[in-house]
């Protein structure tokens, strides 16, 4: 779907105070599967793989705050514990109390911290999760140098150097060669665009941040997990790819590991059928969630 498609067929809605855009797709007898898409981009990033995977799940995705056609309020403290309560409002309100998760990049975090309420019987109960590329490991998030900027007391200053220009060249940095064509660039920068939103980087990066504070809490969630994990990896992603494939098997019991050869850091828009095979596979294998 085109965003303008994708926006019309979600809607905006009220939770905890805030408007979130929220989208959903597949029979509602489906097992549920959540989808928190990653910084700097939007719920849209899952437009690829929705067709796929709405005839397997009953998905739900939303546009975290200070994403996509979300709220953004100025001047706020953005931070993951708040995003994980809003998921958690967004799916319970939709009449989701469990799921399965497939997250991406800061996404990740978000469900990272899903997880670890998850294992102290939280509102929202997990089925599985899976992560694609994201900084799991706050010691090998190799950021980028924007992203340092944009983390550094000029942070706020830099928002407003990044055009469309400079964020297609990060974004074909992190992916493979020819694997984002101007027209997803331009779609990409446009719903960043919506309601200023690009100039919030410098806030929503406190997610950085926060990965440092919580590590302890966030990897001892997933070394506690009694829920099936998995991971779908682009290994050539210069942020978190293989080398944060290989801190995954150092410190997680029996990983569960799919790495997408010649695939960066946005495997979803990469490479959308290899990401719904991959993750269909994990989930014939290790959930049961596709039986007839």
């Amino acid at each position: 779907m085109s965003p303008e498609q994708w926006r019309a067929a979600g809607t905006l809605q009220t939770h905890a105070g805030r408007q979130l855009f929220v989208i959903r797709g597949g029979d509602a007898a489906l097992p549920g599967l959540v989808l928190i898409h990653g910084f700097p981009t939007s719920s849209w990033d899952w437009a690829p793989v929705w067709p796929a995977l709405t005839q397997h799940f009953h998905c739900l995705a939303l546009d975290l705050l200070g994403f996509g056609w979300s709220d953004k309020p100025g001047g706020h403290d953005y931070s993951i514990l708040e995003q994980a309560d809003l998921v958690t409002h967004v799916a319970r309100g939709n009449g989701l109390s469990s799921a399965h998760v497939l997250a991406h990049d800061y996404g990740d975090t978000v469900a990272q911290e899903l997880l670890a309420r998850h294992n102290m019987g939280a509102d929202l109960a997990l089925e599985s999760l899976i992560w694609l590329n994201g900084g799991l490991f706050a010691e090998r998030h190799r950021a980028r140098f924007v992203q340092k900027l944009l983390n550094s007391p000029i942070g706020w200053l830099v928002t407003r150097a990044i055009n469309r220009d400079r964020f297609a060249r990060a974004m074909r940095g992190v992916c493979a060669p020819g694997t984002l064509d101007d027209a997803l660039l331009d779609a990409l920068w446009a719903i960043i665009c919506h309601d200023d939103g690009h100039l919030l980087g410098h806030r929503l990066i406190r997610y950085i941040r926060d990965r440092r504070t919580h590590r302890s809490r966030w990897v001892g969630a997933m070394q506690q997990a009694t829920i099936p994990l998995g991971v779908i990896n682009g290994p050539i992603d210069p942020v978190s790819g293989a080398h944060m494939v290989q801190r995954y098997r150092e410190l997680v019991p029996e990983p569960d590991v799919t790495l997408l050869e010649g695939i960066g850091h946005y495997p979803q828009l990469e490479a959308p059928g290899r990401v719904v095979e991959a993750v269909l596979d994990f989930h014939a294998r290790r959930t049961g969630a596709l039986a007839a």
